[in-house]
């Protein structure tokens, strides 16, 4: 590693937190269009929990789960097809390949200041379903859902990120990652908790990366997932999976650079 490329990873952090500090004022003035971000995350699980709570009316688990997953829900999105790819569409993309700096810097910076905004305005909202359905979260499932949560966190990112690359490649970005949060949605635990599915059908669900991103953190956090050794197998899972996208990410970065054209650039 040069000296140089020494020196930009040690600014990295602070040129994140520059940019969340100027995205988080300029998305100040969008709470409306914030606030229907977070009704349009908490839908699925809302649905999810008065569907399930129907069915099974005597078991805590199913309100304890929702509660969890609309905290995660509302703690992970990702827009990347909005604050990405249409960077590229319009061509403003070009204006962050000429700084010095890594083209990612900003779309995390981006990222984080929205789930901030997210957070801010959907906590209270998961926080007062937990109280009209009696739940209550214990503080040892809290804290051992953390590094869970920190995992899912980047993994939903990597993910959408992953899809909107695509936009080199296609002016459909939106439809591809509406089939990819179609299969977050289906196979991620919101619409039904991959603890309801057949046993196979669970096996394989725990495998993919979609659970990793909402349904393992929820369960942690539920109290459904006891001890280290299941905990261990969540967080290889998600690591795993971060490392698989990452790569696949860097690759398609690439690819998409050498073939991007904009007339002035």
């Amino acid at each position: 590693m040069t000296a140089a490329t020494r020196s930009m990873a040690g600014r990295l952090p602070l040129l994140i937190a520059l940019r969340i500090r100027m995205e988080v004022l300029e998305w100040s003035g969008s709470w409306w269009f914030l606030l229907t971000l977070v009704v349009q995350a908490i839908l699925g699980p809302l649905i999810g929990m008065f569907v399930w709570s129907a069915v099974y009316p005597d078991d805590p688990y199913v309100a304890t789960y929702y509660v969890a997953l609309l905290l995660v829900t509302v703690m992970t999105e990702s827009f990347e097809q909005f604050t990405f790819s249409e960077k590229v569409y319009d061509g403003t993309i070009s204006h962050d390949l000429l700084r010095p700096q890594p083209v990612v810097v900003n779309v995390i910076g981006t990222n984080l200041a929205i789930r901030l905004w997210l957070m801010i305005m959907g906590i209270p909202l998961a926080l007062l379903t937990g109280l009209a359905f009696g739940v209550s979260l214990t503080w040892t499932a809290v804290l051992a859902a953390v590094p869970v949560f920190v995992l899912a966190a980047t993994l939903s990112f990597c993910w959408i990120f992953l899809l909107s690359l695509t936009a080199f490649w296609t002016e459909r970005v939106h439809a591809i990652v509406g089939f990819g949060w179609a299969l977050n949605t289906l196979l991620g635990g919101t619409i039904a908790p991959l603890a309801f599915l057949p046993g196979p059908l669970r096996e394989v669900g725990q495998v993919l990366p979609f659970y990793g991103m909402l349904g393992l953190p929820a369960d942690v956090a539920a109290g459904r997932v006891h001890g280290l050794a299941p905990l261990l197998t969540g967080l290889g899972y998600q690591a795993a999976w971060i490392t698989v996208f990452v790569v696949a990410a860097v690759l398609l970065w690439r690819a998409g650079v050498r073939r991007y054209t904009v007339v002035g650039a």
